[in-house]
């Protein structure tokens, strides 16, 4: 039996912070790191020593882990944790964090995602990802993203009946959410016809279904509401979190994710239901994990994405609004960044500090993760409810 879980009053999570992206850059993971600290630091209007606490996450930094990257920072905290989890490790960094606060282990925590992307950066990163992927993918000449995603995304097509035309849509509303954020990699709308006849990559993913890997970095403040007001910062509070790991593994291809298992105590948690929500914000590195988001988080049943999407406007505007800054379809992955994206665009959204468009009267924003892609299944999902404070 599970024990019912603490809420989370008394938190807050504020201080929304982006390093602009780039393509490639010379830069190190260390740099966007310290950048974002020097950010974090400016927009709170705190020192730097105020920050006793700190959740890193970054495919980059290596040789150094979290422990390295506060000697290049100057810092001595009291609590860190590393949280290797890719697209997940936002919502995980924001609820670590959480209760770390609560338990008196720290008062102010930076979570900061941080990749740089040199030329050959993401082909290293690939080659090196797992030591599944070494021993049982790569020795059969598949290997990456793209080919793994190209095998789910065919399997769910076949078996729910998604088009091509279903995902155009969500990859559309996408670019036009992303069209006045400034350091959006993606800067033209973009057409159906555009989309349906993009170079393919991997049968049936092409060009347009694809994430373009970058440099940069997300990050965001968790400390105590009190804390928060004192500072006169704009925050938000959290209603509810669920974390999974390696879900359902006898499926013989992932067509769900870990939200399905907790998805029921998830909207228990948080006293509100999927119908509360004013906006979401699924990790989106290929538009066959948003729609198993959709699905998973209880805004419709299992295969039924497409026929629920079908009278809906997915633009900031519209009457369900999805990825609202572009997500990182149209905004670009800066590696682990991309976990963090979602958190900080509802942090945004929810404190009126957008930099693109913004979701008229919001009051909940639920912003969903994904990561650890290991050929047939991605291994880490989390998610979050966030209120406006």
């Amino acid at each position: 039996m599970v024990k019912k879980r603490q809420n989370y009053d008394g938190i807050a999570v504020c201080a929304p912070v982006t390093i602009p992206y780039s393509r490639y850059s010379l830069r190190s993971a260390q740099w966007f790191c310290g950048r974002s600290i020097a950010e974090l630091i400016k927009s709170a209007k705190i020192e730097k020593n105020d920050i006793d606490g700190f959740c890193i996450s970054s495919f980059t930094l290596a040789p150094d882990s979290a422990v390295g990257l506060m000697q290049h920072a100057g810092v001595s905290p009291r609590w860190l944790d590393h949280i290797p989890m890719g697209g997940a490790s936002g919502v995980v960094a924001l609820r670590r964090a959480a209760r770390a606060i609560q338990a008196g282990d720290a008062e102010l925590i930076a979570c900061i995602g941080a990749d740089t992307n040199h030329v050959d950066t993401f082909r290293d990163t690939i080659a090196t990802f797992s030591q599944f992927a070494n021993d049982a993918v790569y020795p059969y000449g598949s290997g990456g993203p793209n080919s793994s995603f190209a095998f789910l995304t065919d399997y769910y097509m076949r078996e729910f009946g998604v088009s091509r035309e279903d995902f155009g849509k969500l990859c559309i509303a996408q670019r036009d959410n992303a069209l006045p954020v400034a350091h959006a990699m993606m800067k033209k709308p973009l057409t159906m016809e555009q989309y349906l006849n993009a170079r393919l990559i991997a049968d049936p993913i092409r060009l347009f279904d694809c994430v373009m890997p970058c440099a940069g970095a997300e990050a965001f403040l968790v400390m105590s509401d009190e804390r928060a007001q004192s500072l006169h910062i704009p925050y938000t509070t959290i209603l509810s979190t669920i974390e999974r790991h390696n879900a359902f593994p006898d499926d013989p291809v992932q067509f769900r994710g870990g939200w399905a298992l907790d998805v029921d105590e998830f909207y228990s948690q948080a006293g509100i239901g999927p119908e509360d929500i004013n906006f979401l914000q699924a990790y989106d590195d290929y538009p066959v994990i948003c729609f198993m988001q959709i699905e998973d988080l209880g805004f419709c049943k299992k295969g039924e994405v497409a026929n629920f999407l079908s009278d809906k406007d997915l633009t900031v505007n519209g009457n369900f609004p999805v990825n609202t800054s572009g997500g990182q379809l149209s905004v670009g992955q800066a590696g682990a960044g991309g976990g963090y994206l979602g958190v900080v665009e509802t942090i945004r959204q929810l404190t009126q500090q957008t930099q693109g468009h913004q979701v008229e009267k919001a009051k909940h924003g639920l912003v969903s993760c994904f990561g650890m892609i290991n050929y047939d299944r991605g291994l880490c999902t989390s998610a979050a409810i966030l209120e406006r404070g």
